[in-house]
């Protein structure tokens, strides 16, 4: 039989609303009763009746997080920190992946509205102007926040990175360094991938070097596209001294042609990447990055959702963009 909050309750002699309390991390409980409380709830291996919380509170206590993709290291460190923020608060995350599908983004967005997950996090592929997605989750009234992708028309709290800056920072620093011929292997067609490369062409221009257009390929969004992408910079004449890469996954690819040409990193070619995942300073270049803020986009967003679930009345959309910052490693280090 089912151990209940009830049988905790007459076990320790206190009321089922201190134990209720205690179990849903809320309320004024001493400590010595908090503890008391969990200690009896382990000992008798108590499950939280998730259906029975439900009835009442009107929340399944679920999250539903939509991700393009799982493999790539900047969406799996969103993951994580949105379980970690939405943890301690008796919430847990549904994730689910489109692999850049639009048509397939909103199936997926439908099966986790279908299981009443109190709020979404969504990094969108959606096409510009295409907002029935949005719509769909709007006349279910259910909260949701938009991360690294902001979508124009809706309504929505977004999450991200000022990516022209990541673009400027990235090719300022190349600058600096001393390279001239600076190429950019940018990103898939979507808006992050443009203002990346909207800040390369600024910081060009303000440095008095004109941007060649020979020099801008699509490096796709991951290792493989990145070195078919710099086997074709390699092939130019003159050939770039310096690359900015729209992702380190891409700088990764990047670096492997650099050196299977038999040329060397940084000092026949510098590169600098975007994400600064986990294992960039491990690589056999360690890798100079522009890091993204990937841990504070995934806990401002779980707390914005957060608030947006237990907040009774409509919310004005809140637009935070973390500021990007430069990490130098050995692949520019001349």
């Amino acid at each position: 039989m089912a151990v209940t909050m009830m049988d905790i309750a007459r076990d320790l002699k206190v009321s089922v609303v201190t134990v209720s309390k205690v179990l849903r991390n809320q309320g004024r409980i001493s400590a010595a009763t908090r503890k008391r409380v969990l200690r009896r709830a382990k000992d008798l291996h108590y499950q939280m009746n998730w259906v029975a919380r439900s009835l009442v509170t009107r929340r399944t206590f679920t999250i539903g997080l939509l991700l393009p993709e799982f493999t790539h290291p900047f969406f799996a460190e969103i993951a994580r920190v949105v379980a970690q923020t939405v943890r301690p608060h008796g919430y847990h995350v549904i994730i689910s992946y489109f692999d850049e599908d639009p048509e397939l983004e909103l199936s997926e967005a439908d099966s986790l509205l279908a299981r009443q997950v109190d709020g979404l996090v969504i990094a969108s592929a959606q096409p510009p102007r295409c907002l029935e997605l949005f719509r769909r989750i709007q006349r279910r009234n259910v909260p949701y926040v938009l991360i690294d992708r902001p979508i124009s028309g809706a309504q929505a709290s977004f999450v991200g990175v000022d990516n022209r800056a990541i673009g400027r920072l990235a090719t300022d620093h190349l600058i600096a360094r001393g390279c001239r011929r600076i190429a950019h292997l940018r990103g898939p067609e979507i808006g992050i991938s443009a203002e990346r490369l909207e800040g390369y062409r600024r910081s060009l221009a303000k440095h008095g070097l004109r941007p060649h257009a020979s020099y801008v390929l699509s490096g796709g969004h991951g290792d493989d596209a990145g070195y078919e992408g710099m086997k074709r910079l390699l092939r130019l004449h003159p050939a770039p001294d310096g690359v900015f890469c729209y992702s380190d996954p891409v700088a990764i690819g990047a670096i492997k042609a650099i050196l299977d040409a038999g040329l060397k990193v940084p000092h026949d070619i510098s590169v600098v990447g975007a994400g600064n995942v986990h294992y960039s300073d491990l690589l056999a270049v360690p890798l100079t990055t522009v890091d993204q803020g990937t841990c504070q986009i995934g806990a401002r967003a779980a707390e914005l959702l957060l608030e947006r679930i237990t907040l009774k009345g409509p919310a004005r959309p809140k637009r935070i963009l973390i500021p990007p910052k430069l990490v130098e490693r050995e692949s520019t280090r001349r």
